[in-house]
């Protein structure tokens, strides 16, 4: 995947609001930026499980550097996501994520401390040799495929929210098209081995179904 980027560095309410035919499209659903992309063709070669590897090992991989690169990406904005800017963990308006802890307590908490909750999470379970083994005869737990559908949860609500709230500091940096695309790699894997439910991709379904119409999801 590192060949692909070289970079430097619930819901909320009862009711969607309402679309207005005056109502601004968001810039990242807008001409030319949607379709900026490094890629040509589309993700399929590149998502399928190779012969002779394990899935769970695939996964593990594929895991590494999605949170790696999504990390990058945000520390490259993460200056402008302060708590005046982005009180909640929001994906456009009518949108909020809640922070849950450890004793499944919700709390509303700034997107600055929960994209830092989710990385700094994501981060213990990676060096944890019971979740991420990387000796030998170590074997993945149970479990792991149902972890790594989780990190998948957090991970493309860090990607809406940046798509929402901060897609214009990505085309100050002219890093739309290596975003794009990581996000197309991104749900494309997803999709693979199933990893996202329709209901965490919703904030972000129109950029999706212009990636489908364009042929690079798969």
């Amino acid at each position: 995947m590192s060949r692909f980027f070289n970079i430097s560095s619930k819901l909320g309410g009862k009711t969607k609001p309402k679309r207005s035919n005056s109502a601004v499209r968001s810039l990242f659903l807008c001409q030319p930026y949607c379709n900026n992309s490094i890629v040509k063709g589309n993700f399929k070669t590149i998502v399928q499980l190779p012969k002779y590897v394990d899935i769970n090992e695939w996964l593990a991989v594929n895991v590494f550097d999605f949170y790696n690169f999504i990390n990058m990406f945000y520390g490259s904005v993460s200056d402008f996501c302060t708590a005046r800017d982005c009180p909640n963990m929001s994906a456009g308006a009518g949108s909020e994520y809640l922070w849950m802890d450890g004793q499944k307590k919700s709390s509303k908490v700034p997107a600055q401390q929960y994209i830092d909750f989710v990385m700094s999470w994501i981060q213990t379970l990676i060096n944890d040799e019971n979740t991420f083994p990387t000796k030998d005869g170590h074997d993945f737990p149970p479990t792991f495929q149902q972890t790594v559908r989780a990190i998948f949860k957090q991970l493309i609500r860090v990607f809406a929210h940046v798509y929402h709230s901060h897609y214009d500091k990505m085309l100050a940096l002219c890093q739309e098209g290596h975003f794009n695309s990581l996000f197309a790699h991104f749900v494309s894997f997803g999709r693979e081995f199933d990893l996202l439910d329709k209901k965490d991709i919703v904030h972000l379904q129109d950029l999706i179904d212009i990636m489908e119409n364009n042929g690079i999801l798969c």
